[in-house]
C-alpha cells in the first residue's frame, strides 16, 4: 500500500512542529517539512507532487507559517500550478488561522446565532482575527475589527472584504476607552490580540446588557478578556456565555486532524477558511 505523504510547506524558515505533530495524528504516514517557501520556489515542489504518482490522492500539501498574507500567496501559486488531473489535495492554515477561527466561530454560532448582530473582534488584524471576522460576516453578523491603528484595521478590512465579499468595518481600539466604546452595543466579542495584553477588564463587560457571548483566543495568561478562563466552554459568567482558548481548542485540534485525513480521500480537495469552517460546524 502506498504511503500517505504530506508536504508541509512553511513560509517561515523553520517548519512548525505543532503542524507536523497534528499531521501525523491526522493520518499522514510521512510528513516532510520545508521552510522558506515562497510563490516562486514552491512551483518545483508542486511539480514533484503532481508528476510522480499515478494515485495522486496519497500525496497532499499543507501550507503553514506565521504570515497569513505570505501563506495566501503561496497557496494561490500552488492552485494555479494544478491543471486537469495533475493536482493533489491541499490545505491552507498559516498560523493556525483557519482551524482556530473556524473552531471559535463554530462554537459561538452554536450558542448565539449571529445574523444581524454586532460582533467585535478586538485586536483583530492578525491571522486568527481576520479569519474570525470573515467567518462571522459570512454568518450574517455586522462585524467590526479594532486595532491600535485604525489605518491598519481599515487596510485589513479592505483585504477581508475583497477576499470574502463581506463588509467588515474598522474601529479604534488603541485605548481602553476606545475598546469599551467599541463593545458598548455588541452581542459578540472576540479577543485575538497579542499574548499577554489585557484588552478588557471584567467590569468592562460584566454589566453590559447587549453582550451575549465572549471568546478569548489567547492561550497565554493574562488573557485578553479578564474574567474569562482558558477552559471556559459556553461557561455562564455574569449572564454571558464565555469561551477560552482551551475550551474551543479541542475542536480546533479535532478539525485540524480531520482536515488532514480528508486530504487523502481525493486528489482535488482545497481546504481554505470556508471549507474548514464547514467541517468544524459539522463536528459540533
Amino acid at each position: 500500500m502506498a504511503k500517505k505523504l504530506l508536504f508541509q510547506l512553511d513560509t517561515d524558515q523553520t517548519p512548525s512542529i505543532f503542524d507536523s505533530v497534528v499531521a501525523y495524528d491526522g493520518g499522514a504516514d510521512h510528513v516532510t517539512g520545508i521552510g522558506g517557501v515562497n510563490p516562486e520556489n514552491v512551483l518545483a515542489m508542486v511539480d514533484g507532487c503532481i508528476y510522480t504518482r499515478g494515485n495522486k490522492k496519497d500525496t497532499a500539501i499543507f501550507v503553514g507559517g506565521g504570515s497569513l498574507e505570505e501563506g495566501e500567496k503561496v497557496f494561490s501559486a500552488i492552485k494555479k500550478r494544478f491543471f486537469a488531473g495533475f493536482r493533489v489535495s491541499a490545505m491552507f492554515d498559516s498560523n493556525g488561522s483557519n482551524t482556530t477561527a473556524a473552531a471559535a466561530v463554530a462554537n459561538i454560532v452554536n450558542v448565539c446565532p449571529p445574523k444581524k448582530k454586532k460582533a467585535v473582534v478586538l485586536g483583530g488584524t492578525g491571522p486568527v482575527g481576520q479569519r474570525a471576522a470573515a467567518l462571522l460576516s459570512n454568518e450574517g453578523a455586522d462585524v467590526f475589527i479594532t486595532s491600535r491603528s485604525v489605518e491598519k484595521a481599515n487596510s485589513v478590512c479592505q483585504g477581508i472584504n475583497k477576499r470574502f465579499d463581506v463588509n467588515c468595518k474598522a474601529l479604534a481600539g488603541g485605548s481602553h476607552e476606545e475598546r469599551c466604546s467599541a463593545i458598548f452595543d455588541a452581542s459578540i466579542v472576540i479577543a485575538t490580540g497579542a499574548s499577554g495584553v489585557v484588552l478588557l477588564n471584567e467590569e468592562d463587560w460584566s454589566t453590559n446588557p447587549s453582550i451575549e457571548v465572549l471568546c478569548d483566543a489567547n492561550a497565554m495568561p493574562p488573557l485578553g478578556i479578564a474574567g474569562i478562563e482558558m477552559n471556559d466552554k459556553a461557561k455562564i459568567r455574569n449572564g454571558k456565555k464565555t469561551f477560552g482558548s482551551i475550551g474551543f481548542g479541542g475542536l480546533k485540534i479535532s478539525v485540524h486532524r480531520a482536515c488532514i485525513g480528508k486530504l487523502f480521500e481525493t486528489n482535488d480537495l482545497c481546504l481554505d477558511a470556508e471549507e474548514i469552517y464547514s467541517i468544524a460546524k459539522s463536528m459540533l
